[in-house]
């Protein structure tokens, strides 16, 4: 068997690590805030090269955190792609905002020269998501959001530390938010998130919501929330950011090695690389003709795979109520289809791409 994703292969390179720190964290009492969470924040922040880290709960609790401290509010729209994962258009609602979709390029990103088009006096922010693990076209949407005096918050759920040109994806608007799902590059051993800005009078409003309005005990400024990192997932979470870069490139070079076993398969198209980017491939995805055929036969040969995703949020049951035609999302929704996941994880071996990739060419033949 072929696993779409092997957490364990990456746990038996650390365990010692793992499981030494998850003891301290007992041993100290510190399961919530304290000493761990803090030392996460600040290399989590350090390794950015940005000046605020605050952890969260999740990676959905981030994005609804940030624009709720951004004053997104009912009656707003905010504008983001239409091929993601739901938690994005879902935190814009949960503000009272309507989401605003935009199709995407030939990377997956949203495609910038559509942006303004659906820019109108109720827009207040821009939330471009970092999909697959590529940067999107950062530069151009900073300066749409200058000049029309919009709100930049990056969508980094699926870029731990990919960079356009040579600074990482987050550090480009006012905030960035971060899951740290299991399945993630860098990933907790439970759910977790961060937000990350380099404005500090952002980041004491957000670290002071996220803890019931409260940055000392007991004394409430504000009403806020309960959304906190907890101490063991950040402990853990620390131990993995030594490794990040290395796990990252080992993603890139499965990468790169996909694309060239596959290339000469007509019948598919590998992903591509946008110029003046690091790609950290937190997932593989294809174009396939006869995907579900093929994903059935991969799975007849025990190749697990998975879609990213299968309906397009536009036409996702939720958003019925927006009427949307496929003509509106071509892109997206032509390739509803056609997307298909293969395994991709750092530890994936020469020999299992080779079997991935060989299996495709004979489902084809």
């Amino acid at each position: 068997m072929i696993p779409f994703i092997d957490l364990s292969k990456q746990y038996e390179q650390i365990q010692i690590e793992i499981d030494n720190i998850i003891t301290k964290v007992i041993q100290q009492n510190a399961f919530v805030q304290g000493s761990f969470v803090s030392e996460f924040e600040s290399l989590f922040a350090k390794k950015l090269n940005i000046k605020n880290c605050i952890g969260v709960g999740n990676g959905t609790d981030a994005l609804s955190i940030s624009l709720k401290i951004l004053g997104i509010k009912q009656g707003d729209e905010v504008i983001t792609a239409a091929n993601t994962f739901i938690a994005t258009s879902e935190a814009i609602s949960h503000c009272g905002a309507t989401p605003i979709f935009v199709d995407h390029d030939d990377f997956y990103g949203i495609d910038v020269k559509q942006i303004e088009s659906k820019i109108t006096s109720n827009t207040k922010a821009i939330i471009p998501v970092h999909l697959y693990g590529q940067a999107v076209e950062i530069d151009t949407i900073q300066k749409i959001c200058k000049k029309h005096n919009l709100f930049l918050v990056e969508d980094c759920a699926q870029s731990h530390f990919s960079k356009f040109g040579d600074n990482y994806t987050g550090t480009f608007g006012d905030i960035a938010t971060y899951s740290f799902y299991p399945g993630k590059n860098l990933g907790a051993y439970g759910d977790g998130g961060a937000i990350v800005t380099n404005d500090n009078d952002l980041a004491n409003q957000i670290r002071m919501y996220c803890n019931h309005g409260s940055l000392q005990k007991n004394i409430h400024q504000i009403e806020g929330i309960n959304s906190r990192l907890d101490g063991i997932q950040a402990a853990i979470l620390s131990v993995k950011l030594k490794y990040i870069s290395e796990w990252n490139k080992m993603r890139f070079d499965a990468a790169m090695k996909y694309n060239l076993l596959l290339s000469n398969c007509e019948e598919i198209v590998t992903p591509k690389l946008r110029p003046n980017t690091t790609s950290v491939f937190h997932l593989y995805v294809i174009q396939a003709n006869r995907r579900d055929e093929l994903q059935q036969f991969l799975q007849q040969k025990e190749i697990q795979t998975s879609m990213h995703y299968k309906t397009a949020l536009p036409f996702a049951e939720c958003y019925k109520k927006f009427n949307y035609a496929p003509k509106d999302f071509p892109i997206s929704y032509a390739n509803q289809s056609k997307i298909l996941s293969l395994p991709m994880y750092a530890e994936i071996t020469d020999e299992q791409i080779e079997k991935v990739c060989n299996t495709i060419i004979e489902f084809y033949q």
